[in-house]
């Protein structure tokens, strides 16, 4: 399977998903949004369900990518706070749409789509168990105000005034001193 083409066609379907600002992909769209034939389309995917399990792994694997340039390195190399740290930076300072936020929101009826996310946000969002309780909360505290912040502004309903973001990153980052 060519990796050019396999992106195009994701790349395609997220696509279908901005222009309609959520709703569904089917096998049939997707391939007209790239420019191929259903037959061609199925060649790399044969089924819708393999098409969104890729779709999920797509903007699961394009968040990773994120998470990985703001932290600089492998989570594994990191503290728990550091791993935080990227995740909120990530959240409040990406540009993120319903789209996303569809894929997102999908994954809970369905725990194939589920899988995809937790494979590559378990090493992000994990706390150790042996961190102190008031750092797990305030660890929890940041995580939980991105994902706010996150699904607010994804969804547009009740986003926060892009002239607030700093002081909300200022807030976290409060939230987050002291933290190893």
């Amino acid at each position: 399977m060519a990796t050019g083409s396999r992106n195009k066609i994701l790349d395609g379907a997220l696509e279908i998903l901005r222009a309609e600002g959520g709703g569904t992909i089917t096998l049939e769209a997707a391939a007209k949004q790239v420019g191929l034939t259903k037959p061609g389309l199925m060649y790399h995917f044969p089924t819708k369900e393999a098409l969104m399990l890729a779709v999920v792994d797509h903007a699961a694997a394009r968040w990773e990518q994120r998470l990985l340039d703001h932290l600089g390195g492998p989570p594994q190399e990191a503290t728990a706070a550091q791993r935080i740290r990227s995740y909120v930076e990530v959240a409040l300072t990406e540009q993120f749409d319903r789209a996303d936020f569809a894929i997102f929101a999908d994954a809970v009826y369905r725990s194939a789509l589920t899988a995809a996310w937790v494979a590559r946000f378990e090493p992000w969002l994990t706390l150790p168990p042996e961190l102190p309780a008031a750092e797990r909360a305030r660890l929890t505290a940041a995580r939980l105000l991105a994902d706010g912040y996150w699904a607010a502004s994804a969804t547009g309903v009740f986003p926060v005034p892009e002239h607030e973001r700093a002081a909300l990153l200022a807030t976290v980052n409060n939230l987050l001193k002291g933290s190893s």
